[in-house]
């Protein structure tokens, strides 16, 4: 508290420092990568659902709401939607509805990214996690999670309601009360995760040229160029130089 005085922590808690730690702005990120891939020759299709996947012994069929393509190799990495897309994997993953909300704080320079690290909490409340402010946004804040919500991808509540405000207001008034003020936006989104709260990365069994990545869409975020490296190699190279024995599909066999 000394440190970072924002902070209002029980003495009997535990901190750990990550003193190389920070954050990731999605979207920039997203739109970076995007052009890295269009200038190394990438082919970028937006706005196309894919219906269908097929697998074949040398080769895999994708149908889309605009064509029917046939490519050599493929990865499979469309988070909440990578259950339904290859059914016969009977894939345990889990999506559940996730808030994120933005605070104003009662005094922006307690908070922003010099002052105020990104942080994880965990509570009696659960696990919550926060982010300074930056730009024009305020102090965001979260519960990992959040109301244990399991939902279809295509249909779950995106409206932001009362319950689910008080389910991440609660610690923030305890531990940050400076940034317990007014609520000034809020997001919901789905969270993609196995049963182990970790990732699948894999070929599928019997086609080694079709690989498939859970991670991205949730926490897995923040690993997208490792984990894109280590795709690219699967699909190409049938191995990777990374230990991924951990995200192999055969723990849940």
């Amino acid at each position: 508290m000394r440190r970072y005085p924002a902070f209002d922590i029980p003495t009997n808690y535990k901190a750990v420092l990550q003193t190389d730690g920070g954050y990731i702005e999605a979207a920039k990120a997203i739109a970076a990568n995007i052009r890295v891939a269009a200038g190394g020759g990438a082919i970028i299709r937006t706005g196309e659902k894919v219906l269908q996947i097929e697998a074949r012994v040398d080769n895999v069929r994708i149908i889309t709401d605009r064509e029917d393509y046939k490519f050599d190799g493929v990865i499979i990495a469309t988070g909440p939607w990578l259950r339904d897309l290859v059914p016969a994997l009977r894939l345990p993953l889990q999506v559940t509805r996730q808030v994120v909300a933005w605070f104003e704080p009662d005094d922006v320079a307690k908070f922003t990214p010099e002052v105020f690290p990104v942080f994880i909490l965990e509570s009696r409340y659960g696990n919550h996690y926060g982010f300074p402010a930056y730009g024009k946004s305020g102090v965001k804040f979260a519960k990992h999670h959040h109301r244990q919500e399991i939902v279809e991808p295509d249909h779950y509540e995106r409206r932001v309601s009362g319950a689910d405000e008080a389910a991440i207001r609660a610690p923030l008034e305890e531990f940050l009360p400076g940034a317990n003020g007014r609520l000034l936006s809020a997001q919901t989104c789905p969270y993609t995760m196995t049963p182990d709260d970790t990732f699948i990365v894999d070929r599928i069994p019997g086609f080694p040229h079709i690989v498939i990545a859970s991670p991205c869409c949730g926490h897995g975020f923040k690993f997208s160029p490792v984990i894109g490296e280590i795709v690219a190699d699967l699909v190409t190279e049938q191995t990777t130089d990374f230990d991924i024995s951990q995200f192999r599909l055969s723990r849940f066999a």
